[in-house]
Protein backbone atom coordinates (compact mmCIF):
# COMPACT_ATOMS: atom_id res chain seq x y z
CA UNK A 1 0.00 0.00 0.00
CA UNK A 2 1.23 3.45 -0.95
CA UNK A 3 0.12 5.83 1.80
CA UNK A 4 -0.97 6.38 5.35
CA UNK A 5 -3.71 8.99 5.71
CA UNK A 6 -3.84 11.49 8.56
CA UNK A 7 -7.00 13.38 9.45
CA UNK A 8 -5.85 16.51 11.24
CA UNK A 9 -8.92 18.06 12.84
CA UNK A 10 -7.87 21.46 14.17
CA UNK A 11 -9.53 24.43 15.80
CA UNK A 12 -10.13 26.30 12.55
CA UNK A 13 -10.00 23.64 9.84
CA UNK A 14 -9.91 19.97 8.97
CA UNK A 15 -7.19 18.54 6.75
CA UNK A 16 -6.44 15.18 5.24
CA UNK A 17 -2.80 14.51 4.37
CA UNK A 18 -1.44 11.41 2.66
CA UNK A 19 2.09 10.42 3.70
CA UNK A 20 4.48 8.11 1.89
CA UNK A 21 6.94 5.73 3.55
CA UNK A 22 9.64 8.42 3.77
CA UNK A 23 7.33 10.63 5.84
CA UNK A 24 6.69 13.12 3.05
CA UNK A 25 3.24 14.62 2.42
CA UNK A 26 1.97 13.65 -1.02
CA UNK A 27 -1.51 15.19 -0.96
CA UNK A 28 -3.14 17.82 1.26
CA UNK A 29 -6.81 18.80 1.30
CA UNK A 30 -8.21 21.35 3.75
CA UNK A 31 -11.58 22.87 4.67
CA UNK A 32 -12.22 25.60 7.24
CA UNK A 33 -15.25 25.36 9.51
CA UNK A 34 -17.32 28.03 11.18
CA UNK A 35 -16.37 29.59 14.50
CA UNK A 36 -19.58 30.11 16.48
CA UNK A 37 -19.62 32.74 19.25
CA UNK A 38 -23.06 32.68 20.98
CA UNK A 39 -21.89 34.99 23.81
CA UNK A 40 -18.67 36.68 24.88
CA UNK A 41 -16.24 33.96 25.97
CA UNK A 42 -18.29 31.17 24.39
CA UNK A 43 -16.80 29.28 21.42
CA UNK A 44 -18.58 26.47 19.59
CA UNK A 45 -18.20 24.26 16.50
CA UNK A 46 -20.76 22.23 14.56
CA UNK A 47 -19.73 18.55 14.91
CA UNK A 48 -21.65 17.54 11.77
CA UNK A 49 -19.84 20.19 9.73
CA UNK A 50 -16.51 18.86 11.02
CA UNK A 51 -17.51 15.27 10.18
CA UNK A 52 -18.57 16.30 6.66
CA UNK A 53 -15.26 18.10 6.12
CA UNK A 54 -13.30 15.06 7.35
CA UNK A 55 -15.00 12.84 4.79
CA UNK A 56 -14.74 15.45 2.04
CA UNK A 57 -11.04 16.18 2.53
CA UNK A 58 -10.25 12.44 2.58
CA UNK A 59 -11.83 12.03 -0.85
CA UNK A 60 -10.12 15.17 -2.15
CA UNK A 61 -6.72 13.97 -0.98
CA UNK A 62 -7.22 10.63 -2.70
CA UNK A 63 -8.21 12.39 -5.91
CA UNK A 64 -5.09 14.57 -5.89
CA UNK A 65 -2.83 11.53 -6.37
CA UNK A 66 -5.27 9.28 -8.19
CA UNK A 67 -5.49 6.92 -5.23
CA UNK A 68 -8.31 4.70 -4.01
CA UNK A 69 -9.08 3.40 -0.50
CA UNK A 70 -7.10 0.25 -1.40
CA UNK A 71 -3.95 2.39 -1.54
CA UNK A 72 -4.34 3.47 2.12
CA UNK A 73 -2.61 1.26 4.69
CA UNK A 74 -4.25 2.98 7.66
CA UNK A 75 -5.81 6.21 8.89
CA UNK A 76 -4.49 8.19 11.85
CA UNK A 77 -6.43 10.92 13.62
CA UNK A 78 -5.12 13.97 15.44
CA UNK A 79 -7.43 16.59 16.84
CA UNK A 80 -8.06 19.72 18.85
CA UNK A 81 -8.05 18.05 22.20
CA UNK A 82 -10.38 19.30 24.94
CA UNK A 83 -13.26 20.26 22.63
CA UNK A 84 -16.33 18.40 23.88
CA UNK A 85 -19.15 16.67 21.99
CA UNK A 86 -22.20 14.78 23.24
CA UNK A 87 -24.39 12.83 20.84
CA UNK A 88 -27.28 10.37 20.66
CA UNK A 89 -26.10 6.76 20.42
CA UNK A 90 -29.09 5.75 18.27
CA UNK A 91 -29.37 8.64 15.82
CA UNK A 92 -25.74 9.78 15.81
CA UNK A 93 -26.89 13.38 16.07
CA UNK A 94 -25.14 15.84 18.41
CA UNK A 95 -27.29 17.15 21.24
CA UNK A 96 -25.49 20.52 21.16
CA UNK A 97 -22.70 22.25 19.31
CA UNK A 98 -19.24 21.16 20.36
CA UNK A 99 -17.86 23.33 23.17
CA UNK A 100 -14.36 24.37 22.10
CA UNK A 101 -11.28 24.20 24.30
CA UNK A 102 -11.05 28.02 24.28
CA UNK A 103 -14.57 28.42 25.72
CA UNK A 104 -14.79 30.00 29.19
CA UNK A 105 -18.48 29.49 30.03
CA UNK A 106 -17.61 27.03 32.80
CA UNK A 107 -15.73 29.54 34.97
CA UNK A 108 -18.43 29.41 37.64
CA UNK A 109 -18.42 25.61 37.57
CA UNK A 110 -14.66 25.63 38.03
CA UNK A 111 -15.00 27.93 41.02
CA UNK A 112 -17.69 25.65 42.45
CA UNK A 113 -15.46 22.58 42.14
CA UNK A 114 -12.44 24.43 43.53
CA UNK A 115 -14.35 25.39 46.68
CA UNK A 116 -13.56 21.92 47.99
CA UNK A 117 -9.79 21.46 47.72
CA UNK A 118 -8.76 24.32 45.43
CA UNK A 119 -7.88 24.32 41.74
CA UNK A 120 -5.39 21.48 42.33
CA UNK A 121 -8.05 19.27 43.89
CA UNK A 122 -7.56 16.50 41.29
CA UNK A 123 -4.05 17.34 40.04
CA UNK A 124 -2.37 14.37 41.75
CA UNK A 125 -4.71 12.08 39.78
CA UNK A 126 -4.99 13.92 36.44
CA UNK A 127 -1.91 16.18 36.25
CA UNK A 128 -4.26 19.10 35.53
CA UNK A 129 -5.72 22.00 37.50
CA UNK A 130 -9.44 22.67 37.52
CA UNK A 131 -9.83 25.10 34.61
CA UNK A 132 -12.25 25.97 31.82
CA UNK A 133 -9.68 24.61 29.36
CA UNK A 134 -10.36 20.93 29.99
CA UNK A 135 -13.29 18.75 28.96
CA UNK A 136 -14.68 17.75 32.36
CA UNK A 137 -16.48 20.98 33.20
CA UNK A 138 -17.64 21.41 29.58
CA UNK A 139 -19.29 17.99 29.81
CA UNK A 140 -20.76 18.84 33.20
CA UNK A 141 -22.22 22.06 31.74
CA UNK A 142 -23.84 20.11 28.89
CA UNK A 143 -25.33 17.53 31.26
CA UNK A 144 -26.83 20.31 33.37
CA UNK A 145 -28.20 22.37 30.48
CA UNK A 146 -29.52 19.81 27.98
CA UNK A 147 -32.95 18.52 29.07
CA UNK A 148 -32.88 14.84 30.17
CA UNK A 149 -29.21 14.50 29.15
CA UNK A 150 -28.10 13.33 32.60
CA UNK A 151 -30.73 10.58 32.78
CA UNK A 152 -30.06 9.39 29.22
CA UNK A 153 -26.30 9.46 29.80
CA UNK A 154 -26.66 7.21 32.84
CA UNK A 155 -28.32 4.64 30.56
CA UNK A 156 -25.58 5.01 27.94
CA UNK A 157 -27.98 6.51 25.38
CA UNK A 158 -25.98 9.74 25.23
CA UNK A 159 -22.28 9.49 24.46
CA UNK A 160 -19.39 11.83 25.22
CA UNK A 161 -16.18 12.28 23.35
CA UNK A 162 -13.53 14.71 22.31
CA UNK A 163 -13.38 15.27 18.54
CA UNK A 164 -11.26 12.16 17.95
CA UNK A 165 -13.89 9.93 19.58
CA UNK A 166 -16.66 11.63 17.58
CA UNK A 167 -14.85 11.02 14.29
CA UNK A 168 -13.76 7.44 15.05
CA UNK A 169 -17.27 6.52 16.18
CA UNK A 170 -18.65 7.80 12.88
CA UNK A 171 -15.92 6.07 10.85
CA UNK A 172 -15.92 2.69 12.61
CA UNK A 173 -18.87 2.45 15.01
CA UNK A 174 -16.42 2.06 17.94
CA UNK A 175 -16.73 4.41 20.92
CA UNK A 176 -13.05 4.85 21.80
CA UNK A 177 -10.46 7.49 22.55
CA UNK A 178 -6.73 7.27 23.21
CA UNK A 179 -4.68 7.93 26.33
CA UNK A 180 -3.46 11.35 25.15
CA UNK A 181 -6.94 12.75 24.53
CA UNK A 182 -8.30 11.10 27.67
CA UNK A 183 -5.51 12.72 29.68
CA UNK A 184 -6.86 16.15 28.62
CA UNK A 185 -10.38 15.64 29.88
CA UNK A 186 -9.58 15.98 33.58
CA UNK A 187 -11.30 12.62 34.13
CA UNK A 188 -8.50 10.09 33.51
CA UNK A 189 -6.12 8.83 36.17
CA UNK A 190 -2.58 9.29 34.83
CA UNK A 191 -1.26 6.17 36.52
CA UNK A 192 -4.07 3.68 35.80
CA UNK A 193 -4.89 5.11 32.33
CA UNK A 194 -8.58 4.62 33.16
CA UNK A 195 -11.43 6.94 34.05
CA UNK A 196 -11.11 7.91 37.70
CA UNK A 197 -14.18 6.83 39.69
CA UNK A 198 -13.50 9.36 42.46
CA UNK A 199 -13.64 12.24 39.98
CA UNK A 200 -16.63 10.80 38.10
CA UNK A 201 -18.50 10.55 41.40
CA UNK A 202 -17.56 14.09 42.45
CA UNK A 203 -18.79 15.50 39.13
CA UNK A 204 -21.74 13.09 38.75
CA UNK A 205 -20.57 12.06 35.28
CA UNK A 206 -21.84 8.60 34.24
CA UNK A 207 -19.14 6.15 33.19
CA UNK A 208 -21.64 4.64 30.71
CA UNK A 209 -21.31 7.65 28.42
CA UNK A 210 -17.50 7.63 28.27
CA UNK A 211 -15.44 6.02 25.49
CA UNK A 212 -13.02 3.16 26.06
CA UNK A 213 -9.43 4.35 26.51
CA UNK A 214 -6.97 2.71 24.09
CA UNK A 215 -3.27 3.16 23.19
CA UNK A 216 -2.32 5.85 20.67
CA UNK A 217 -1.07 3.25 18.15
CA UNK A 218 -3.76 0.56 17.96
CA UNK A 219 -6.31 -0.73 15.44
CA UNK A 220 -9.59 0.74 16.74
CA UNK A 221 -11.81 -0.44 13.91
CA UNK A 222 -12.37 -0.28 10.17
CA UNK A 223 -14.07 2.15 7.84
CA UNK A 224 -16.79 1.08 5.42
CA UNK A 225 -14.04 0.68 2.81
CA UNK A 226 -12.11 -1.67 5.11
CA UNK A 227 -9.33 0.80 6.02
CA UNK A 228 -8.03 0.35 9.58
CA UNK A 229 -8.25 3.42 11.79
CA UNK A 230 -5.10 2.72 13.77
CA UNK A 231 -3.62 5.94 15.16
CA UNK A 232 -5.05 8.56 17.49
CA UNK A 233 -3.28 11.38 19.29
CA UNK A 234 -4.22 14.80 20.57
CA UNK A 235 -2.73 17.29 18.14
CA UNK A 236 0.09 18.48 20.40
CA UNK A 237 1.15 15.00 21.39
CA UNK A 238 0.97 14.10 17.71
CA UNK A 239 3.37 16.97 16.96
CA UNK A 240 5.79 15.69 19.61
CA UNK A 241 5.60 12.25 18.01
CA UNK A 242 5.94 13.67 14.49
CA UNK A 243 9.02 15.62 15.59
CA UNK A 244 10.41 12.22 16.77
CA UNK A 245 10.99 13.51 20.30
CA UNK A 246 11.17 9.97 21.65
CA UNK A 247 13.84 10.55 24.31
CA UNK A 248 13.36 12.19 27.73
CA UNK A 249 14.39 15.84 27.55
CA UNK A 250 13.47 16.38 23.89
CA UNK A 251 10.98 19.20 23.34
CA UNK A 252 8.92 20.81 20.60
CA UNK A 253 6.75 23.91 20.27
CA UNK A 254 3.77 24.13 17.92
CA UNK A 255 2.52 27.50 16.71
CA UNK A 256 -1.10 27.24 15.68
CA UNK A 257 -4.32 28.80 16.95
CA UNK A 258 -2.68 28.46 20.34
CA UNK A 259 0.91 27.66 21.19
CA UNK A 260 1.97 24.43 22.87
CA UNK A 261 5.35 23.27 24.14
CA UNK A 262 5.79 19.64 25.17
CA UNK A 263 8.80 18.04 26.83
CA UNK A 264 9.20 14.27 26.87
CA UNK A 265 9.74 13.15 30.50
CA UNK A 266 9.88 9.39 29.85
CA UNK A 267 8.12 6.56 31.67
CA UNK A 268 7.17 8.52 34.80
CA UNK A 269 4.83 11.50 35.09
CA UNK A 270 6.57 14.64 36.40
CA UNK A 271 4.21 16.89 38.37
CA UNK A 272 4.92 20.56 37.78
CA UNK A 273 5.55 23.09 40.52
CA UNK A 274 5.58 26.01 38.06
CA UNK A 275 2.24 26.05 36.28
CA UNK A 276 2.77 23.35 33.65
CA UNK A 277 0.53 20.40 32.85
CA UNK A 278 1.40 16.73 33.25
CA UNK A 279 0.04 14.71 30.37
CA UNK A 280 0.45 11.45 28.47
CA UNK A 281 2.72 11.92 25.45
CA UNK A 282 1.83 8.65 23.70
CA UNK A 283 1.40 4.92 24.18
CA UNK A 284 2.37 2.37 21.52
CA UNK A 285 0.38 -0.85 21.64
CA UNK A 286 0.97 -2.81 24.83
CA UNK A 287 4.06 -0.81 25.81
CA UNK A 288 4.02 1.42 28.92
CA UNK A 289 3.01 5.04 28.28
CA UNK A 290 5.42 7.91 27.79
CA UNK A 291 4.63 11.13 29.67
CA UNK A 292 5.28 14.81 29.02
CA UNK A 293 5.23 18.23 30.60
CA UNK A 294 3.22 20.78 28.64
CA UNK A 295 2.91 24.52 28.60
CA UNK A 296 -0.30 25.58 26.86
CA UNK A 297 -0.86 29.10 25.48
CA UNK A 298 -4.43 29.84 24.42
CA UNK A 299 -3.87 32.53 21.79
CA UNK A 300 -1.06 32.61 19.22
CA UNK A 301 -2.13 32.47 15.57
CA UNK A 302 -5.63 33.36 16.71
CA UNK A 303 -4.29 36.84 17.55
CA UNK A 304 -3.27 37.33 13.92
CA UNK A 305 -6.76 36.20 12.85
CA UNK A 306 -8.24 38.73 15.27
CA UNK A 307 -6.18 41.54 13.77
CA UNK A 308 -7.44 40.45 10.35
CA UNK A 309 -11.10 39.70 11.07
CA UNK A 310 -12.00 42.00 13.98
CA UNK A 311 -9.79 45.03 13.42
CA UNK A 312 -9.17 44.83 9.67
CA UNK A 313 -5.52 45.66 10.26
CA UNK A 314 -4.49 43.20 7.54
CA UNK A 315 -6.44 41.56 4.72
CA UNK A 316 -4.65 38.20 4.89
CA UNK A 317 -2.86 36.52 7.78
CA UNK A 318 0.40 36.27 5.82
CA UNK A 319 0.53 40.07 5.48
CA UNK A 320 1.43 40.54 9.13
CA UNK A 321 5.14 39.82 8.68
CA UNK A 322 5.64 42.56 6.09
CA UNK A 323 3.62 45.02 8.19
CA UNK A 324 5.58 44.22 11.35
CA UNK A 325 8.87 44.51 9.46
CA UNK A 326 8.13 48.16 8.66
CA UNK A 327 9.41 49.08 12.14
CA UNK A 328 12.70 48.02 13.78
CA UNK A 329 11.11 47.17 17.14
CA UNK A 330 7.81 47.23 18.99
CA UNK A 331 8.06 50.90 20.01
CA UNK A 332 7.43 49.78 23.61
CA UNK A 333 3.99 48.43 22.61
CA UNK A 334 3.00 45.07 24.12
CA UNK A 335 -0.07 42.99 23.35
CA UNK A 336 -1.22 40.38 25.88
CA UNK A 337 -3.86 38.24 24.11
CA UNK A 338 -5.73 36.98 27.17
CA UNK A 339 -8.99 36.68 25.22
CA UNK A 340 -10.05 33.63 27.24
CA UNK A 341 -7.82 34.16 30.26
CA UNK A 342 -4.18 33.14 30.49
CA UNK A 343 -3.09 29.52 30.49
CA UNK A 344 0.41 28.31 31.42
CA UNK A 345 2.16 29.28 33.53
CA UNK A 346 -0.26 31.86 34.98
CA UNK A 347 -3.67 30.10 34.94
CA UNK A 348 -5.57 33.36 35.35
CA UNK A 349 -9.13 32.99 34.11
CA UNK A 350 -9.84 36.56 35.23
CA UNK A 351 -7.31 37.98 32.75
CA UNK A 352 -8.42 39.67 29.53
CA UNK A 353 -6.54 40.99 26.52
CA UNK A 354 -4.70 44.30 26.73
CA UNK A 355 -2.51 46.43 24.48
CA UNK A 356 -0.22 48.63 26.57
CA UNK A 357 2.43 51.24 25.89
CA UNK A 358 0.42 53.14 23.30
CA UNK A 359 1.52 56.68 22.46
CA UNK A 360 1.02 58.96 19.47
CA UNK A 361 4.24 57.44 18.13
CA UNK A 362 2.65 53.97 17.83
CA UNK A 363 1.44 52.82 14.42
CA UNK A 364 -0.38 49.75 13.16
CA UNK A 365 3.06 48.31 12.33
CA UNK A 366 4.00 48.48 16.01
CA UNK A 367 0.74 46.74 16.94
CA UNK A 368 1.41 44.03 14.33
CA UNK A 369 4.93 43.54 15.66
CA UNK A 370 3.66 43.42 19.26
CA UNK A 371 1.15 40.76 18.22
CA UNK A 372 3.87 38.55 16.75
CA UNK A 373 6.16 39.12 19.70
CA UNK A 374 3.37 38.11 22.08
CA UNK A 375 3.64 34.53 20.84
CA UNK A 376 7.41 34.52 21.40
CA UNK A 377 7.09 36.05 24.86
CA UNK A 378 4.45 33.53 25.90
CA UNK A 379 6.76 30.75 24.72
CA UNK A 380 9.52 32.23 26.90
CA UNK A 381 7.13 32.14 29.87
CA UNK A 382 6.58 28.43 29.29
CA UNK A 383 10.25 27.66 28.73
CA UNK A 384 11.20 29.38 32.00
CA UNK A 385 8.64 27.27 33.87
CA UNK A 386 9.90 24.13 32.14
CA UNK A 387 13.50 24.89 33.04
CA UNK A 388 12.52 25.46 36.66
CA UNK A 389 10.62 22.17 36.81
CA UNK A 390 13.44 20.26 35.17
CA UNK A 391 16.30 21.68 37.25
CA UNK A 392 16.65 18.41 39.13
CA UNK A 393 16.01 16.32 36.04
CA UNK A 394 19.03 15.00 34.16
CA UNK A 395 17.58 15.95 30.77
CA UNK A 396 17.34 19.66 31.57
CA UNK A 397 20.48 20.30 29.54
CA UNK A 398 18.64 18.98 26.46
CA UNK A 399 16.68 22.24 26.31
CA UNK A 400 19.53 23.76 24.35
CA UNK A 401 17.48 24.00 21.14
CA UNK A 402 13.78 24.06 20.36
CA UNK A 403 12.14 22.14 17.51
CA UNK A 404 9.26 24.15 16.09
CA UNK A 405 6.32 23.50 13.78
CA UNK A 406 2.89 24.82 12.88
CA UNK A 407 1.57 27.51 10.59
CA UNK A 408 3.40 30.43 12.18
CA UNK A 409 6.88 28.95 11.69
CA UNK A 410 6.83 30.23 8.11
CA UNK A 411 7.13 33.73 9.60
CA UNK A 412 10.89 34.35 9.63
CA UNK A 413 10.59 37.58 11.64
CA UNK A 414 8.77 35.72 14.41
CA UNK A 415 11.19 32.80 14.39
CA UNK A 416 14.22 35.10 14.65
CA UNK A 417 12.64 37.01 17.52
CA UNK A 418 11.77 33.69 19.15
CA UNK A 419 15.42 32.61 19.06
CA UNK A 420 16.47 36.03 20.35
CA UNK A 421 14.07 36.12 23.28
CA UNK A 422 14.82 32.50 24.28
CA UNK A 423 18.55 32.75 23.78
CA UNK A 424 18.70 29.30 22.14
CA UNK A 425 18.54 28.10 18.52
CA UNK A 426 15.10 27.53 17.00
CA UNK A 427 14.96 24.65 14.50
CA UNK A 428 12.17 24.30 11.95
CA UNK A 429 11.39 20.78 10.75
CA UNK A 430 11.50 20.11 7.01
CA UNK A 431 7.96 18.70 7.19
CA UNK A 432 5.84 21.43 8.75
CA UNK A 433 2.72 19.25 9.09
CA UNK A 434 4.15 17.34 12.03
CA UNK A 435 0.86 16.88 13.93
CA UNK A 436 -0.61 15.04 10.98
CA UNK A 437 2.69 13.21 10.50
CA UNK A 438 2.62 12.03 14.12
CA UNK A 439 -0.89 10.65 13.67
CA UNK A 440 0.20 8.92 10.47
CA UNK A 441 3.26 7.47 12.22
CA UNK A 442 1.12 6.05 15.04
CA UNK A 443 -1.28 4.46 12.55
CA UNK A 444 1.52 3.15 10.35
CA UNK A 445 3.33 1.55 13.28
CA UNK A 446 0.16 -0.28 14.31
CA UNK A 447 -0.20 -1.97 10.89
CA UNK A 448 3.50 -2.47 10.10
CA UNK A 449 3.78 0.26 7.44
CA UNK A 450 6.76 1.49 9.48
CA UNK A 451 8.70 -1.16 11.43
CA UNK A 452 9.96 0.77 14.47
CA UNK A 453 10.74 4.19 15.96
CA UNK A 454 14.23 4.24 14.47
CA UNK A 455 12.71 4.27 10.98
CA UNK A 456 10.68 7.33 11.92
CA UNK A 457 13.70 9.11 13.38
CA UNK A 458 15.60 8.48 10.16
CA UNK A 459 12.92 10.46 8.29
CA UNK A 460 13.37 13.66 10.35
CA UNK A 461 15.16 16.57 8.69
CA UNK A 462 15.81 20.18 9.72
CA UNK A 463 14.71 22.85 7.26
CA UNK A 464 16.09 26.03 8.85
CA UNK A 465 17.75 27.08 12.10
CA UNK A 466 17.60 30.57 13.63
CA UNK A 467 20.45 31.50 15.97
CA UNK A 468 19.97 34.12 18.72
CA UNK A 469 21.67 37.43 17.89
CA UNK A 470 20.13 39.80 20.46
CA UNK A 471 22.42 41.02 23.27
CA UNK A 472 21.49 39.36 26.58
CA UNK A 473 20.81 42.68 28.35
CA UNK A 474 18.32 43.69 25.64
CA UNK A 475 16.66 40.28 25.79
CA UNK A 476 16.10 40.53 29.53
CA UNK A 477 14.92 44.16 29.35
CA UNK A 478 12.26 43.28 26.77
CA UNK A 479 11.17 40.26 28.76
CA UNK A 480 10.80 42.32 31.95
CA UNK A 481 8.57 44.76 30.06
CA UNK A 482 6.49 41.84 28.81
CA UNK A 483 6.04 40.58 32.35
CA UNK A 484 4.87 44.05 33.37
CA UNK A 485 2.34 44.03 30.54
CA UNK A 486 1.02 40.62 31.60
CA UNK A 487 0.21 41.89 35.09
CA UNK A 488 -1.93 44.65 33.54
CA UNK A 489 -4.29 41.96 32.16
CA UNK A 490 -5.00 40.38 35.55
CA UNK A 491 -8.39 40.75 37.24
CA UNK A 492 -10.26 42.44 34.39
CA UNK A 493 -12.99 39.80 34.11
CA UNK A 494 -13.35 39.54 37.88
CA UNK A 495 -13.96 43.29 38.20
CA UNK A 496 -16.53 43.23 35.39
CA UNK A 497 -18.58 40.60 37.21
Amino acid sequence: MRYVAALDQGTTSTRCILFSADGQPCAIAQKEHRQIYPRPGWVEHDPLEILHHARETFQQALAQVGASPKDIAAIGVCNQRETTVVWDRSTGKPLHNAIVWQDTRTADLCAELANDGGVDRFRARTGLPIATYFSATKLLWLLRHIPSAQHRAEKGDVLFGTIDAWLIWNFTGQHVTDVTNASRTGLMNLRTLDWDDTILSALNIPRAMLPQIKPSSHVYGFTREGIPVAGNLGDQQAALFGQTCFQPGEAKNTYGTGCFMLLNTGAQPVFSQHGLLTTVAYQLGDEPPTYALEGSVAIAGALVQWLRDNLGLIARADEIEALAAQVPDNGDVYCVPAFSGLYAPYWREDARGVIVGLTRFATKAHVARAALEATAFQTRDVLEAMRNDMTAFSAAESLSALRVDGGMVRNALLMQFQADILGIPVVRAAVSEVSALGAAYAAGLAVGFWPHLAALRANWRADQTWQPTMPPEQRERLYRRWQQAVTRSFGWAAEAS
